[in-house]
């Protein structure tokens, strides 16, 4: 029990760090392709701490509570995926309770931004939902491949029946599903060319443009452990995990950094483009690799 309530609170913690860390190293890596140096990997904590050190404006106790509903959607999901041996939650749920509970942090955002009304704000959380409704369903297949191909819904008994045999992206019947999560990860990270909700250039920032303060503070903190998060699934799910911290850092920056390379090279799509690109090729790739499981499997 002791055990448990230490790793509740120093996880969150360490996926702070990590998350911050790849914030850091993703805008180095974008600079070094535009030729630039770029700011220091620490520059993502600085400029938190400098954000909390700021006068942030509330537009009402929805856009607080929305903040921090989002902020606590993440922390809880946190302690159901294993990292390394590290797993507080795992005999408490599993990938169905992780699937309802990755819809807290853009829900959140969404009921923060709406109370402060303002137009590109709108727009951002319009894209965003639509986003996550395009990249959710190729989601759901791809977790209904791997619970089918192993029988089993935890999270832990998946990363050990990996350790035990193969990774999961090397077995035939889950290479489908694992290179349609690998075609999905830009989307559920927010990079290009899926930066729709964000899109600087277009509607300034979209659902962050009123946050300041604290409650930027607040939302890229959320921001470090959502991409800690979704790189994390991916390493369990498909990677094997890792038989120690070390290991699955080192897998889980071999994926980040894939997918900033996406980022760097290629240009935003429209809304429309996003989805009919997410329904079409992830989508169809696991649904097709679910077939394929649910017949190796008979």
């Amino acid at each position: 029990m002791v055990i448990k309530i230490i790793q509740m609170v120093i996880y969150p913690i360490i996926a702070f760090i990590i998350g911050i860390f790849f914030m850091g190293l993703f805008r180095k890596i974008i600079a070094r392709i535009h030729r630039r140096y770029g700011p220091p990997l620490l520059q993502p904590l600085i400029d938190i701490i400098r954000f909390f050190s700021q006068k942030g404006i509330s537009h009402g106790s929805l856009f607080t509570l929305g903040m921090i509903l989002s902020l606590a959607g993440s922390l809880v999901v946190l302690l159901f995926i294993p990292f390394g041996k590290i797993c507080p939650l795992q005999n408490s749920g599993g990938l169905l309770v992780v699937l309802y509970l990755l819809l807290f942090a853009p829900i959140g955002i969404a009921l923060s931004g709406g109370e402060a009304a303002n137009p590109n704000i709108s727009i951002g959380i319009s894209r965003k939902l639509i986003l996550a409704l395009g990249y959710e369903v190729p989601f759901i297949l791809i977790i209904l491949s791997v619970m089918v191909h192993y029988r089993t819904i935890s999270f832990a008994e998946i990363v050990k029946l990996q350790q035990s045999d193969t990774w999961a992206i090397f077995k035939w019947p889950l290479v489908l599903p694992g290179i349609a999560y690998l075609l999905i990860l830009p989307a559920m990270m927010g990079m290009r060319p899926f930066d729709v909700a964000m899109a600087p250039q277009e509607i300034a920032s979209g659902p962050i443009i009123e946050y300041g303060g604290k409650y930027l503070a607040l939302y890229h903190i959320e921001h470090a452990f959502s991409v800690f998060i979704t790189t994390a699934i991916f390493v369990d799910l498909f990677l094997g995990g890792g038989v120690n911290i070390g290991f699955f850092f080192v897998k889980m920056c071999v994926v980040f950094i894939l997918v900033s390379f996406v980022n760097g090279i290629f240009p935003r799509y429209r809304i429309e483009q996003a989805v009919k690109y997410l329904w079409r090729w992830p989508a169809l790739i696991s649904f097709v690799g679910l077939i394929l499981v649910k017949i190796s499997g008979r």
